[in-house]
């Protein structure tokens, strides 16, 4: 990456009294750039190419005020003006930049102090020395970022009493440049007995973070408008940490996804979300000003934390709409967030059964082996079956109707494992197949599996459409009420769905030979004299299950949540499927404080409506945000584009699978990288490693940071 001015001649090859400035991601202003750059190297050069690797320095820009500050903003559609002309000698072409000096010193502003470089021409030994332990510091971040992007562990593994004294792989690394010559490393390593510490190690992991997340929030700001994505809460190093991704959509109008880093999640429900919220604005520099989104993925244990977090966020930026995001089914979101011991007994049993049969192929040869002794005279339900146990079924949505349909077959299968009168299994297996099967046998389980399949039967269709197109997406904004009005029915009518549910699990333990009693927990605390198991599971589960999903399912999707999807109503494809209908002017109402002329949106809707109403023959309409948001006519329905960017950051629709790398890699190193190696800082840089950092803005951060001479030297 460019950490100087691409102008010809440039004096400012470090500009300490002039800002850099990316090159444009629009194709137009970016090529205007190129042609007063008069860089010849760069024409071929694409705009993504020249937005990450190359700057132009504030010089180049006409100033509209009337002081002598140097340029640190500039507006969108700035166009650089100055050049010195490039067949010039550099000594003459240096001219105008020092009058540009000589002219603020005249006019009474503040003195520039001299940069570091220029105050130590005069001593040359100072410069030189200055020089190589830069070099010595990019040198060390160099390795430090080799090894992070490719998620190699930094230190070694805790060495046990006698074991030989091994070098970390940082250690290695560096010993290894010193063996190819690198001056910088080895006349420091020469000088001192131990060429890194642990502490200075601590640092400069703790720049290289600091200097990444800031690219990350820097390309979020100068784009506008964002949202805040948080995953449920991991733990690294022994501590607590909640992931946090910040959605955008860019300046070429795609959308995108950044890991912005960990939050440490420590403390009252309250106090956490007031100290969350300020390290975002206070140390990460968001301006949640902007933020017009929020979504967040929980598990039961820290349901209360997080939505005191959602609560603040709203409270004090009542535009950050709190949303959906589904990268998990609807049903399993909701069920996750349940602090009942039954749900969670399901919940984590599903969990259990998914990664018992990951482990070999035969146990799913076993498993269908079961279902097809289970339901002998049913062949077609046995391959739709076979078929979905073989598929991931425990994450779908309709995961609980397919455990109940397989509930049986399930626990004839994992005491066959158990038993193992083959001696075919592993001593692991056969014990992960008696923990299976004790969860299975507990009624507890079997009614709590029940309620939220009947449950959850009623948010199935939503779920499955909010996950789908943009029409079904825009179907599902349609359905909110119908959805809500059935909650409703069942909760207020919970004595009779009880008494069917009940019904329905004791059938099912009979056949099952399981007997109907009450929680285990219970029964060992001796609770159950006087509770008859129908009534506590009313009270403690059916009641519960059905009250938390309606009260989050409203919080969720609220009307201007749905207004939001109903903007899909704009995708041209959506339009052709409802050509005789004009989408709602009222919905785009919604975005109303961020359209650049609400005053014509009425005109501008009619014209949009218009022009993809009209479907020519054999013509394929846009059929996705992101093919919408592509279209190069865009730019003459201001109003729209505001729009469509608008549901662009929107957490709820899912992103196209290119734009959805941050949460891909995320998830690979939580689940690839050994608890041992994992590192919230060097997490950051490897999820990240394409955000394009510069090695000699972390030195600089880095000497700013830790001046003294000392620590490295």
């Amino acid at each position: 990456m460019q950490n100087r001015c691409a102008a010809p001649n440039c004096t400012s090859a470090k500009p300490d009294f002039y800002s850099l400035f990316r090159f444009p991601l629009d194709a137009e202003r970016c090529k205007t750039w190129v042609e007063k750059c008069q860089r010849e190297d760069l024409a071929d050069k694409s705009p993504e190419q020249l937005f990450r690797y190359y700057r132009l320095c504030g010089k180049h820009f006409e100033r509209s005020n009337d002081g002598s500050a140097p340029t640190t903003v500039i507006k969108d559609d700035a166009i650089p003006t100055i050049f010195d002309d490039p067949s010039k000698p550099p000594n003459e072409a240096t001219k105008r930049g020092k009058e540009t000096e000589e002219d603020a010193k005249s006019k009474g502003k503040k003195k520039i102090k001299k940069s570091q470089a220029e105050a130590n021409t005069d001593d040359p030994k100072a410069s030189s020395g200055e020089d190589k332990h830069k070099e010595y510091l990019r040198s060390l971040f160099e390795a430090l970022v080799l090894l992070g992007e490719q998620n190699i562990p930094v230190t070694r593994a805790s060495c046990h009493q006698g074991d030989p004294v091994r070098l970390s792989n940082f250690e290695a690394l560096l010993q290894y440049r010193m063996s190819c010559a690198d001056e910088a490393m080895k006349t420091t390593y020469d000088a001192n007995t131990e060429c890194c510490s642990s502490l200075q190690l601590s640092q400069l992991i703790d720049v290289c973070e600091r200097c990444i997340r800031r690219k990350v929030t820097e390309e979020v700001k100068q784009n506008g408008f964002f949202s805040i994505i948080t995953e449920d809460l991991v733990k690294v190093s022994e501590e607590w940490f909640l992931p946090v991704f910040l959605r955008y959509v860019d300046q070429s109008n795609h959308q995108r996804e950044r890991f912005a880093g960990f939050l440490s999640f420590d403390g009252d429900a309250d106090v956490l979300a007031g100290k969350l919220l300020s390290e975002m604005v206070d140390e990460w520099g968001l301006d949640m000003e902007q933020c017009r989104g929020q979504s967040h993925s929980y598990s039961w244990r820290h349901f209360s934390q997080i939505k005191t977090f959602a609560t603040k966020v709203m409270e004090t930026y009542p535009l950050a709409l709190l949303t959906f995001r589904p990268t998990h089914a609807l049903n399993i979101s909701l069920a996750s967030g349940m602090a009942l011991s039954g749900v969670q007994l399901v919940m984590c049993t599903l969990k259990k059964i998914e990664a018992f049969f990951n482990q070999s192929a035969s146990l799913c040869l076993e498993l269908e082996h079961a279902i097809s002794i289970i339901y002998p005279d049913k062949e077609e339900k046995v391959l739709e079956l076979k078929e979905i146990c073989c598929s991931g079924w425990t994450g779908r949505h309709d995961a609980f109707e397919v455990a109940v349909e397989v509930l049986e077959a399930l626990l004839l299968c994992v005491d066959s494992v158990h038993d193992n009168e083959d001696l075919r299994w592993s001593d692991k297996i056969t014990y992960d197949a008696l923990e299976i099967s004790k969860a299975l046998s507990d009624f507890e389980f079997i009614i709590a599996l029940v309620v939220l399949k009947n449950t959850m039967t009623l948010l199935r269709a939503f779920g499955r459409n909010l996950q789908g197109e943009a029409a079904d997406t825009h179907f599902a904004a349609g359905s909110i009420k119908a959805v809500l009005h059935s909650l409703k029915e069942v909760s207020d009518n919970i004595d009779v769905y009880h008494e069917f549910w009940t019904e329905e699990a004791v059938n099912i333990a009979a056949a099952m030979e399981i007997s109907v009693e009450l929680p285990r927990s219970l029964l060992r605390k001796h609770q159950s004299d006087f509770l008859q198991p129908e009534t506590y599971y009313k009270e403690h589960l059916s009641i519960p299950v059905v009250n938390h999903t309606l009260k989050e399912v409203g919080e969720l999707f609220t009307d201007d949540h749905m207004k939001a999807l109903r903007c899909l109503s704009l995708i041209p494809s959506v339009i052709e499927q409802n050509k005789a209908t004009q989408p709602e002017e009222e919905n785009m109402l919604v975005f109303k404080n961020d359209m650049p002329n609400a005053g014509s949106l009425t005109a501008e809707l009619h014209c949009w409506w218009v022009k993809w109403s009209k479907k020519g023959t054999g013509e394929t309409l846009p059929s996705s945000l992101h093919e919408t948001l592509q279209q190069a006519d865009l730019k003459f329905f201001p109003n729209m584009l505001a729009v469509l960017k608008r549901l662009g950051v929107l957490p709820t629709l899912a992103l196209e699978s290119s734009s959805d790398v941050a949460y891909e890699r995320f998830k690979a190193y939580m689940e690839n990288t050994p608890d041992t190696a994992k590192s919230k800082s060097l997490a950051l840089l490897k999820i990240n490693h394409d955000v394009g950092y510069d090695l000699d803005s972390m030195v600089d951060v880095y000497m700013k940071t830790y001046p003294s001479g000392d620590d490295l030297s």
